[in-house]
């Protein structure tokens, strides 16, 4: 246990809830600040990918005595459902049959705030933090940007606030602050599958379905009440695009010819389509993460990442198991602790980026590729029977706590092996042969 401290988070999100179980846990008083109202007391819908929790994320759930309570609101997608035309084909995730978890980000966000409150950690709703002053841990709050604030002072605080941080935005004014956004040209629409009458699932419950459609998809991902969170992924401009998509006839058109089999799932299309944002999506970097022992940025304010890999989440998550292994391991000495954790988690922060950013090319036109799909039964037979020598990189990233950056480094080496046996001569016919094995682990010897 530490020396007990009186700690802000400034953030009432799923990293800064858990990040107040892992403090209370080691004694110390913790406050959280949000500029939102409740969440719990809100009707939370309209821009919302569904979560998609794996290794990370449970190890750190698990790590606070909470997983068990978060299992009770997930849902097991052992597998992709790929839909193109009217065929549907499955792709299951783990070599060993493991899953990734569907959680809605709102159900589990109010969750989180009870079991921190449980904890005893206490929470300030509706109060704008506009600036803290670095040196003293100080927050400063007020009505408005403008008008009068009032100073409450911390031994420490955590910027948990997301991508487009407060607490971040002082740092960033610092000498030597690296800083650094990019937006996608892409950006999202949530859309919805009701329930069937008798709260069935209209499509299959065990699945993340992708429509992919090259520039554009859309993905399903199911809630307990039966229904499914949809989220179309589109340009803003050009053809086939959100800014084309300007009236009701246009939309209907457009899902009959390009998704026609979503037309009878999603009752409410034109009516979801007008009444729901059109967000964007960022990356967003930088360094450093912390300001000696009082401020540190966590989760999305120091590392934003496009959603493509399912792992936001489960990184946030993870920079809070890692951060609580510095404390185990450096007592009372927060100086050492922040800048351990900050060394630790950028190189793997920066490796998850580039893979979410990635994943978005395999999921909107690889997943319905031939070429792709026999390089997944090559790469899955070759696993299973060279355990110790191949693991996918979707595997590495998901079913695994090894480093981000690792999977980086070692998918990137699997790739350039599987380019050379998918240009062997007859590969559809002989991918399963000896030839192929022998010729694969050669490759991985020379490398």
């Amino acid at each position: 246990m530490q020396k007990s401290q009186k700690i802000a988070i400034v953030g009432s999100g799923l990293v800064g809830s858990l990040l107040a179980i892992y403090l209370k846990k080691e004694g110390h008083t913790v406050h959280i600040y949000d500029r939102s109202p409740d969440i719990r007391t809100v009707n939370f819908s309209g821009r919302s990918i569904n979560l998609a929790m794996s290794h990370r994320g449970w190890k750190a759930l698990d790590g606070a005595g909470i997983g068990q309570k978060v299992r009770d609101v997930a849902i097991a997608m052992e597998k992709r459902a790929i839909h193109i035309g009217e065929t549907l084909n499955f792709q299951h995730y783990g070599l060993n049959g493991e899953s990734i978890y569907s959680i809605s980000r709102g159900v589990l966000n109010r969750k989180m705030i009870d079991l921190a409150e449980e904890a005893g950690a206490e929470f300030f709703f509706e109060q704008k933090i506009w600036d803290v002053n670095l040196a003293n841990a100080t927050l400063q709050m007020g009505e408005t940007e403008r008008g009068e604030w009032t100073d409450v002072k911390y031994d420490m605080v955590f910027g948990a606030d997301g991508a487009f941080s407060r607490i971040r935005h002082r740092m960033q004014r610092q000498s030597m602050f690296n800083y650094s956004q990019d937006f996608l040209n892409t950006g999202y629409k949530e859309l919805h599958i009701p329930a069937n009458e008798d709260g069935s699932y209209k499509l299959d419950k065990h699945s993340l379905h992708i429509w992919p459609r090259g520039k554009y998809m859309l993905i399903a991902l199911p809630n307990l009440d039966g229904s499914f969170t949809c989220t179309l992924f589109m340009p803003f401009e050009g053809e086939n695009s959100f800014a084309s998509l300007n009236d009701r006839p246009k939309v209907e058109a457009f899902f009959k010819e390009n998704l026609p089999d979503t037309i009878d799932v999603i009752p409410d299309l034109a009516e979801d389509f007008f009444k729901n944002p059109t967000s964007t999506l960022v990356t967003m970097k930088c360094y450093p993460w912390t300001f000696e022992d009082k401020v540190a940025l966590i989760g999305d304010a120091c590392h934003a990442i496009v959603p493509f890999y399912g792992q936001g989440m489960n990184a946030g998550f993870e920079d809070i198991t890692v951060l609580y292994e510095m404390m185990q391991k450096y007592g009372n000495d927060w100086k050492t602790i922040f800048s351990e954790y900050e060394k630790s988690r950028k190189p793997n922060a920066d490796a998850i980026a580039e893979l979410s950013y990635r994943n978005f090319m395999e999921m909107s036109t690889k997943t319905a590729d031939p070429n792709f799909i026999l390089q997944k039964k090559i790469e899955k037979r070759f696993a299973e029977k060279h355990p110790e020598k191949w693991i996918p990189l979707y595997d590495r990233v998901t079913f695994s706590t090894r480093p981000y950056s690792e999977a980086l480094a070692v998918g990137d080496l699997q790739e350039i092996i599987m380019q050379e046996i998918l240009d062997i001569e007859n590969i559809q016919n002989i991918w399963d042969s000896e030839f192929i094995e022998q010729t694969i682990l050669e490759k991985l010897v020379k490398n």
